[in-house]
C-alpha cells in the first residue's frame, strides 16, 4: 500500500505567506565599483572584513530599514565611503493582504532592498609629498574667475568641463535615456532641450559641458534624466548638480511601470 503523506496545512501557510523572505532572502547583492582603483582594496560592509578584493565586484549586504554603510581601504588611495538606503522590495507586495506574511518580511527585513543595484566608491590617490615642503592652505573649492559669468560671458571655469561618472539602468533594460539642464539662474546658466544619451544601461565618464557653470551656481542647476521604453510610463529624476560635482558621480535606478490599458 502507498503511503500518503499530508502536510499540515499551518505549514504551508508558514512557507507561502513569507513570498519576500523566502524567494529574496535576507540579504541582497549589490555591484561596487572604481575603474580608477587598480590595487587591491579592504572593505567593510556592515562590519564583515573582505580583504584582497578588487574591483569592480560583488558584496551581500542585509536587507531591513536601516541603511547600510560600505568603507573601501587601499594604501595608495584615500579611504572611500559610501551609504546604501533601502527601499521597499516589490515582491513583498504579495504579502499586503495576508498579515501574518507581511509580519514575516518586516522581522526578516526582506521586504526592504536596495535602491540601486550597482555603487561607485569615490577613492582618491594619495599623493606623495616630498621630504622639506610646505604646507599651503589648503583650497575648499575650485578656483572662480574674477567677476560673474553669464551665458554670453562663458568659458572661463574648470566646473564647465567638470567629468563625473554617469551610470543609469533601468529594469526592464532598453530604455532610451534623454537628458536636459534646468537652471533657476538662466541668466548665468542657460536651460537646454533634451538631448538623446543611449539607451540603459548606461555607464561613462563624461563631462557636463555646461556653460556659465561655476561652484556658487552649481547648487542653483539640475540635472534632468528621462526615461522612454514602448509599453511603459516615462519616469524623470533629477540630479542636483552641486552635489554630483562633490560625489564625482551622477547616478540612477529607475523600476519601469507598464502603462495600463485603455
Amino acid at each position: 500500500m502507498k503511503r500518503i503523506w499530508i502536510v499540515p496545512i499551518s505549514l504551508l501557510l508558514v512557507l507561502f505567506t513569507s513570498c519576500a523572505s523566502i524567494f529574496s532572502g535576507s540579504k541582497a547583492k549589490i555591484t561596487l565599483t572604481n575603474n580608477n582603483v587598480t590595487e587591491p582594496v579592504e572593505l567593510n560592509v556592515d562590519g564583515q572584513i573582505y580583504s584582497d578584493v578588487y574591483f569592480p565586484t560583488q558584496v551581500r549586504i542585509k536587507r531591513g530599514f536601516k541603511a547600510s554603510k560600505i568603507t573601501a581601504k587601499a594604501p595608495s588611495y584615500e579611504t572611500g565611503e559610501v551609504t546604501v538606503d533601502k527601499k521597499l522590495n516589490g515582491v513583498s507586495i504579495i504579502n499586503l493582504t495576508n498579515l501574518l506574511g507581511w509580519g514575516i518580511d518586516a522581522a526578516t527585513g526582506a521586504m526592504m532592498k536596495p535602491e540601486f543595484e550597482s555603487y561607485y566608491i569615490p577613492m582618491e590617490e594619495r599623493q606623495e609629498e616630498p621630504a622639506n615642503y610646505v604646507e599651503l592652505p589648503r583650497q575648499t573649492k575650485p578656483q572662480e574667475p574674477a567677476g560673474r559669468v553669464s551665458r554670453d560671458h562663458a568659458g572661463q571655469t574648470d566646473l564647465e568641463r567638470t567629468i563625473v561618472r554617469w551610470y543609469f539602468d533601468s529594469d526592464p533594460r532598453g530604455a532610451r535615456i534623454f537628458w536636459r539642464v534646468i537652471s533657476s539662474v538662466p541668466a548665468e546658466v542657460k536651460n537646454t532641450n533634451e538631448t538623446y544619451l543611449m539607451t540603459t544601461p548606461f555607464e561613462e565618464t563624461r563631462s557636463f559641458n555646461i556653460l556659465g557653470l561655476t561652484y556658487e551656481n552649481s547648487r542653483d542647476v539640475q540635472i534632468e534624466i528621462k526615461i522612454t521604453k514602448r509599453g511603459y510610463e516615462d519616469q524623470i529624476k533629477r540630479f542636483n548638480v552641486r552635489q554630483a560635482i562633490d560625489q564625482q558621480e551622477i547616478s540612477g535606478f529607475f523600476e519601469l511601470v507598464p502603462k495600463s490599458e485603455e
